[in-house]
């Protein structure tokens, strides 16, 4: 889809088209048949954009909700979008912990809050955040087309009076003359994504010098950040959604170590997990854990502690052990229900291998099988079809390392 096609898209024919290729696919129509509807009243270009938009509403509404039935998007912006309820976690941070105002008159008329520069906008799903939670957002992304995108999305959501939009490229701005800095750099390249944070667009040289001109920086990045990147005097926090891990953040200057946002420990945090939607959030505590045998009960700690480096923690509220100081598996004789770990009963352990793995789980009557890894070379997708089960029974396959050697273990969920 490209800029005029776009365009044609917000005419009252557009909206016509676009309301049309929504009912077509709700309907189940295939491709072909939706499409030979809608060009019996619009021309082919309009009718291929109405449905691709139509498309990319269904896939949306899995990060925007309700929101998406009127939002509009590009394949990438979509996939780079911050889903809304960790978009809003941000903005609730940002609003709550920066005076409004201070720098200069660069606010939107109707916010009270923050004003924000939103350097790589995308199609806007931060934007809209930051707007609802009352700051006051300019915003900019080097691409006409997701630039118009951003903008037609405020528009739709009733934002167009607390944002502005622009074309424009990221190392132009002036982060000074706003209160907060919002950037989101690129991660997507000609060949996919883009796991080097030198090669994101602005790099990340180029995003911390931008970053250092703000009174305050909220920088969201890949999980698998280096750490050796976050620089001195960051809070970076790793957040998870429903037990996935999303993103990571890195909070500067005014945002970072928010006060009274800490619930475990009391110095102002480098880095910290938090879970949504509950909210809950972990810091470090000075805990320390060591190495022991296999106990009764495995667990599996959140991504977003393992990431933040706060495993410790985990294991101390499951008054548990490691399997092996490398790898994140905690295991202990009691059972503890908390949110930042999952629990699994361990019913047989083992050396790895094949032949007595596949034994042992027909023994059990076990037919279907979750695979999960940490510290293993074993390709999941293989060893699926090579255990060649049946069974009425389920179960979880844990496979992992103690030392040099690996070990299945064979557990239920608790």
């Amino acid at each position: 889809m490209d800029l005029e096609a776009f365009r044609e898209l917000l005419t009252p024919e557009g909206r016509t088209a676009l309301a049309e290729a929504v009912r077509v696919l709700d309907e189940g129509l295939d491709p072909v048949a939706a499409a030979t509807r809608l060009r019996r009243a619009h021309d082919p270009a309009l009718t291929s954009a109405a449905l691709t938009q139509a498309g990319l509403r269904r896939r949306g509404a899995a990060k925007f909700g309700a929101d998406a039935a009127v939002m509009y998007f590009t394949p990438h912006g979509l996939e780079q979008a911050t889903r809304a309820e960790v978009a809003a976690h941000r903005a609730r941070r940002v609003a709550a912990a920066v005076p409004a105002g201070t720098p200069g008159d660069a606010g939107r008329a109707g916010a009270g809050g923050p004003r924000v520069l939103d350097v790589c906008c995308g199609i806007g799903g931060d934007l809209v955040a930051l707007a609802r939670a009352g700051c006051a957002v300019d915003a900019v992304d080097l691409d006409p087309l997701t630039s118009e995108v951003a903008r037609a999305n405020a528009a739709a959501l009733g934002l167009s009076d607390l944002v502005a939009i622009r074309t424009a490229d990221a190392a132009d701005t002036d982060p000074s003359a706003y209160d907060v800095l919002f950037a989101d750099p690129a991660r997507r390249g000609a060949r996919g994504r883009v796991f080097d944070p030198m090669a994101y667009s602005p790099s990340w040289p180029v995003t911390l010098e931008l970053a250092s001109r703000a009174p305050a920086a909220c920088l969201k990045v890949a999980p698998g950040i280096p750490y050796e990147l976050i620089p001195e005097g960051a809070e970076a926090e790793w957040v998870s959604y429903k037990g996935e891990v999303k993103e990571a953040v890195i909070w500067l200057g005014g945002l970072a170590h928010v006060p009274g946002a800490v619930v475990h420990g009391s110095a102002p945090p480098e880095r910290r997990a938090t879970l949504l939607p509950s909210g809950e959030t972990l810091v470090p505590s000075g805990a320390e854990v060591g190495a022991g045998p296999v106990a009764h009960y495995l667990y599996e700690p959140d991504g977003a502690a393992v990431r933040a480096h706060l495993v410790a923690e985990v294991a101390g509220m499951v008054e548990g052990h490691l399997l092996d100081p490398r790898i994140a598996y905690i295991t202990s004789d009691v059972l503890v229900r908390t949110p930042w770990a999952a629990a699994y009963e361990v019913h047989e352990v083992m050396p790895f291998s094949l032949k007595a793995l596949r034994a042992a789980l027909r023994k059990r009557g076990v037919g279907n099988v979750t695979i999960k890894k940490r510290g293993s070379a074993v390709d999941i997708d293989q060893l699926s079809r090579n255990l060649r089960l049946s069974g009425d029974n389920s179960g979880v396959i844990v496979l992992t390392r103690i030392g040099e050697r690996p070990y299945a273990f064979i557990c239920q969920a608790v």
